[in-house]
């Protein structure tokens, strides 16, 4: 899995965020539209794409872009 794919995937789960605000450093949790919706769909989103079950506390344990990358590849490679 590459890290610019999740990116993209991720970016889709926002509909009214530009994707380009989006990289491995941006702090998903900070922008305008994040809610416990976007948190719902960026957990069916790991499970549709990748097969990983992620829970929401686990999200929240993520910082960044990358934070929420790395747990779904620590998942998948399980």
């Amino acid at each position: 899995m590459e890290i610019k794919e999740f990116i993209e995937n991720l970016a889709a789960q926002y509909e009214d965020t530009d994707a380009d605000v989006f990289t491995a450093e941006t702090k998903f949790r900070e922008l305008d539209e994040w809610s416990s919706l976007t948190v719902m769909s960026i957990m069916a989103m790991a499970d549709e794409e990748y097969d990983v079950t992620i829970k929401g506390d686990e999200i929240r344990s993520c910082t960044t872009v990358a934070d929420l990358y790395n747990l779904v590849v620590s998942k998948a490679n399980v």
